[in-house]
């Protein structure tokens, strides 16, 4: 089954696929938007290019495991998008995913105007393979 993984954030929001087979996640672009019906609608797009037949939105949970209001925006963007593209939608736990993401650009030392262009899809690639992951 091809998933979606979606790093939803105010400013940009990271994509990341998976194959058929699900072994393999890889990055699915950036959408740079800050107008939540507008990112809807690019990402149901992005959908459709790539014949998802499940998005998987990452829930950032405070680290207690309750929900906060970016946790409210990210549910009720995954409602938006279900009903904008008919596909199901789940949410994923990604506590520490953009920490991760920081971590994994340190390594190979990417910073600067580059590091901001690429952190939200590093996120949504590690969310995927989490996803994943427990899956099997």
């Amino acid at each position: 089954m091809i998933v979606l993984a979606v790093d939803y954030g105010d400013m940009r929001t990271g994509l990341a696929v998976c194959d058929k087979t699900e072994l393999l996640a890889s990055p699915a672009g950036m959408i740079t938007e800050n107008y939540a019906p507008k990112v809807v609608a690019a990402v149901a797009q992005k959908a459709k290019e790539l014949c998802a037949e499940k998005i998987v939105v990452g829930l950032p949970r405070n680290m207690d495991g309750t929900c906060g209001e970016r946790a409210e925006k990210c549910v009720a963007f995954a409602d938006s998008l279900e009903e904008a593209t008919g596909l199901p939608c789940e949410m994923f736990d990604e506590r520490l995913t953009t920490v991760a993401a920081h971590r994994a650009l340190n390594e190979v030392n990417v910073r600067g105007k580059k590091r901001k262009q690429v952190v939200d899809t590093v996120a949504a690639v590690m969310i995927l393979e989490d996803y994943l992951r427990t899956k099997k």
